[in-house]
């Protein structure tokens, strides 16, 4: 509701935001990453409020002609979509990051880029998180979702929820199978990739491709030459040619967090990188907190399961990740969801966000107590951090133990093992 803030304030409010930290997304392939797997880590750095779940859907066939109903507009639904789990902000329908049953996983970022992004409600970049999610069997395919759905709806819409800033940004994703990474770049319909098979990749609120292109829009150079970005002579840099004149911050504190491991990179790495507030890595400020984290794991053997460890929670310094594993029935976690508005969610009606619901789930709740002993108390504190540490080693140790081992899974153990872990962390900071 513009008219309650003068516009000063409402301007410096929208500027504040417009400004977001960098959210990072990393991916470590072998021989960097430990053993044959793929290790792959996302921190989402959002407004400190805002409450993110963890929502599990099943695979699911669809009538013919039938929606898949996204943040803001309504697209053809496919015939049928695959077992996802996704940490989405809870007003959304998108994710913010998130896994399917194929191994597949998906983050983004927002970015700034010489185009501003649209403001018409479109498909948001966490509404393609999902979609990829859903329709990709391998990273590949999900990349051929994205640029398609990109290409026929475009993005665009408020990346917050609040009536009194709207923002929208262009997006950048990581996409990531056991074989393969791909950092997709976009900048409206237009966009880029480059596929990645070794080492270790970061990304951030910044375009970083360069020249090395693997694929891309058929009309990307020639728009930019049309917009007077490019000259047509110079070797094409994408980041260059798209990048703000005033984007100049070095997106490298993850990067370089990565990089420096001199030992090979395991889940516990990748959690100490996220957990990392020195880095930047980690994000706590006045306005924005990094409100959800994931870890994967995704063994190259593929007789091994995909592990996937969510907090569910704010501030990985203060959270416990626990895993998820795809199994037929995976019992849901109403726990780590949150409620349900329906058709009354302001963030459906409009003029949209004219109200704020609580959308704090049950773990949440229990989590703030945790945050505030954190902060507050030093010796309770400094206790309650090492037995929620000891939690999360008991469920990195009981995973490595089934990544190791030699024997099937048991299905019932397995379709339970996130919920019993957001149940225990629940009853232990009651």
């Amino acid at each position: 509701m513009l008219g309650l803030l003068p516009f000063s304030l409402w301007h410096l409010s929208l500027f504040r935001m417009a400004l977001a930290p960098p959210s990072y997304c990393f991916v470590a392939f072998p021989p960097r990453a430990k053993d044959g797997l793929v290790v792959f880590g996302k921190n989402s750095a959002r407004p400190r409020d805002e409450v993110q779940e963890i929502v599990y859907f099943s695979a699911a066939d669809h009538e013919p002609e039938s929606k898949a109903e996204c943040t803001y507009i309504s697209i053809d639904q496919v015939p049928r979509t695959h077992a996802i789990v996704i940490s989405r902000p809870a007003w959304l329908w998108g994710a913010e990051m998130g896994a399917n049953e194929h191994g597949v996983c998906i983050a983004n970022e927002a970015i700034n880029a010489k185009e501003p992004a649209a403001e018409t409600e479109a498909l948001l970049g966490m509404d393609l998180v999902r979609l990829g999610l859903e329709r990709g069997a391998t990273a590949k395919e999900a990349l051929d979702v994205i640029v398609t759905l990109l290409e026929e709806h475009g993005q665009g819409g408020n990346y917050y929820e609040d009536a009194n800033s709207y923002h929208s940004f262009q997006s950048a994703y990581l996409i990531v199978d056991s074989e393969e990474a791909w950092v997709l770049e976009t900048v409206g319909k237009y966009w880029a990739a480059e596929r990645i098979t070794e080492g270790v990749k970061c990304i951030c609120n910044q375009l970083s491709l360069t020249t090395k292109i693997d694929a891309e829009h058929t009309e990307l150079r020639s728009y930019a030459q049309g917009q007077g970005w490019w000259t047509g002579e110079d070797e094409f840099n994408f980041s260059e040619v798209f990048s703000p004149a005033d984007d100049h911050l070095a997106c490298c504190s993850g990067k370089d967090s990565l990089e420096k491991q001199e030992e090979s990179i395991t889940v516990q790495t990748m959690i100490d990188i996220l957990r990392d507030k020195a880095s930047g890595v980690c994000i706590d400020s006045e306005s924005f907190l990094t409100t959800a984290s994931v870890v994967s794991v995704l063994p190259q053997n593929r007789s091994s399961p995909c592990i996937h460890y969510f907090t569910g929670t704010p501030d990985p310094s203060r959270s416990i990740f626990k895993p998820f594993i795809f199994v037929d029935d995976v019992k849901l976690v109403p726990k780590a969801q949150s409620p349900c508005f329906g058709d009354d969610d302001p963030a459906r009606k409009e003029p949209r966000f004219q109200e704020k619901p609580d959308r704090r789930h049950e773990l949440y709740k229990a989590h703030e107590w945790a945050r505030a002993v954190l902060e507050s108390d030093e010796e309770q504190g400094q206790k309650l951090r090492k037995t929620m540490l000891e939690l999360e080693k008991q469920g990195l140790e009981a995973m490595e133990e089934i990544l190791t081992s030699n024997d099937p899974l048991d299905p019932t153990e397995v379709g339970d093992l996130f919920y019993d872990c957001v149940d225990t962390e629940i009853k232990f900071f009651k």
